[in-house]
């Protein structure tokens, strides 16, 4: 079917693109991390601390935003101080690995950790390799526990799971121990149980920032 011979052909430029992307992150000694998960999942507060955890050890991060519409998450960590920039897709469900090679220039980003922020989609970005040298997904605990049971490619994709607003566990009735099932039918990944809005020291922060830290070390 034509339609699928397409698909194909689209995968292919994007996969020649996230090589190229792979290649200039190295030579740049930049850890690209791919930020995936549902809209409101909490990707941004999570991302901010986890910046400010990671600029408390001498890391440098940039993020690229990418969503359907505004730019109301990037002016968020610009007003913070970290280099920003924002990617519209006006009705696309996910970023590729050719816009955001376009976004990577405009940054002039070298030496810590990049971290781009998809689009709020549990099924899109799956599909397109970004270039990134580790793929994480934030699933919040008030999406419910059955998400790996129900969006099976994105949870096979990633590398690690971050469970986000964490503090809302008991009001919800979210049961860790299904949730994990689903995901071990699927992939080993780490599971990191965090909070961005605990009061004090977030939650599991410090636990996520190791991990990063340990990757790009190794860049």
């Amino acid at each position: 079917m034509p339609e699928i011979v397409i698909m194909k052909e689209i995968k292919g430029r994007n996969e020649e693109y996230a090589r190229a992307n792979r290649e200039q992150y190295s030579k740049d000694h930049v850890l690209a991390v791919n930020v995936m998960g549902a809209p409101g999942a909490g990707k941004t507060s999570f991302l901010l601390a986890l910046c400010k955890e990671l600029g408390s050890r001498g890391i440098n991060s940039a993020v690229i935003e990418g969503d359907l519409y505004s730019a109301i998450d990037t002016e968020i960590f610009v007003k913070e101080g970290f280099d920003s920039l924002q990617i519209n897709t006006e009705g696309e469900c996910h970023i590729d690995a050719s816009v955001v090679r376009q976004g990577y220039d405009r940054l002039g980003f070298s030496n810590g950790v990049l971290f781009i922020e998809n689009v709020g989609n549990l099924i899109c970005p799956a599909e397109f390799d970004l270039g990134e040298g580790l793929r994480l997904i934030t699933a919040s605990v008030p999406e419910g526990d059955d998400k790996p049971y129900k969006y099976v490619p994105m949870y096979s994709y990633v590398d690690a799971v971050v469970l986000t607003k964490c503090d809302l566990k008991e009001a919800v009735g979210f049961d860790t121990e299904y949730f994990t099932k689903g995901l071990r039918a699927l992939n080993d990944a780490p599971v990191f149980e965090t909070s961005a809005r605990t009061e004090g020291e977030a939650l599991g922060i410090a636990e996520v920032a190791d991990l990063i830290e340990s990757k790009y070390r190794a860049v």
